[in-house]
């Protein structure tokens, strides 16, 4: 990492899995940040591939490494936050990119509100699929029915803490694919909510049959997983509903609209 970095404050965690020929991607970004790069942190997820174990002997001065037998996505990010000592966290999975300006952005939205646990902006896509996935300001209830955030986002080292991290045993075993979800319904049963800056803040790849390509296809098992872990949060969804623009047609509208189907 460059010395006098304005992102000396952030770690980047990047669980890798076999995906040695995106990698270069993904910290290329990092390093290209404005304003200096982040601390980077990739975890290897117990790769078998040679490309891969290539690449992570090799990996370039600044980036550091932490190998672990193959416990899945969620171990992996845990593993990095755990192991990371600076108060601002980010996951980036291997084939996903930081668009130059992201962490500046994502900064001044939690600079703007000290007390956010988490700030995130615009997905846009690339490779198979293109375009850009606007999602609406921080709305708990609407979390409730739908993935509004993203996998990527900002987050307060107070907030990982306080969540106790990803749940490995329900995001491997039962709702993979979806393990971001259930991290932040999990952070708003704690108290937390975030915020949203209108920046694109995270390049998402689409390529071939990813691991949301198959979760999709099981969405409605996993949903109903999720809502049975946090059964208490949606019982307080009339409670939710004061933060939320909608109104009472509107929050059923997208109550039985987003809630048995799965998110593009």
């Amino acid at each position: 990492m460059s010395p006098g970095s304005e992102h000396d404050d952030v770690t980047v965690v990047v669980p890798c899995f076999n995906y040695g020929r995106f990698l270069s991607d993904a910290l290329e970004s990092l390093r290209a940040q404005e304003g200096g790069p982040p601390q980077m942190l990739v975890v290897d997820d117990g790769s078998t591939e040679p490309e891969t174990q290539a690449l992570l002997a090799a990996l370039p001065d600044g980036v550091k490494l932490l190998r672990q037998e193959n416990a899945g996505l969620s171990a992996a990010r845990n593993a990095g936050f755990s192991a990371a000592r600076t108060p601002l966290l980010v996951a980036l999975d291997a084939d996903d990119m930081l668009p130059p300006g992201a962490l500046r952005a994502l900064k001044r939205g939690l600079n703007a509100d000290r007390s956010a646990g988490f700030a995130y902006g615009v997905t846009r896509f690339f490779g198979d699929w293109s375009g850009d996935m606007t999602m609406p300001d921080w709305d708990p209830y609407r979390l409730l029915y739908r993935h509004t955030i993203g996998p990527t986002a900002l987050t307060r080292r107070e907030l990982f803490e306080d969540v106790g991290g990803y749940d490995h045993e329900i995001s491997e075993a039962i709702v993979m694919g979806y393990e971001d979800w259930e991290f932040w319904l999990h952070a708003v049963a704690r108290g937390w909510h975030g915020v949203k800056v209108p920046e694109v803040t995270f390049l998402y790849r689409r390529h071939g049959t990813t691991m949301l390509s198959g979760a999709r296809r099981e969405y409605r098992r996993w949903y109903r997983a999720i809502r049975a872990k946090h059964r208490d949060l949606y019982r307080r969804r009339g409670e939710l509903a004061r933060e939320s623009d909608l109104g009472p047609i509107g929050r059923a509208v997208y109550r039985f609209y987003w809630g048995p189907r799965p998110v593009p």
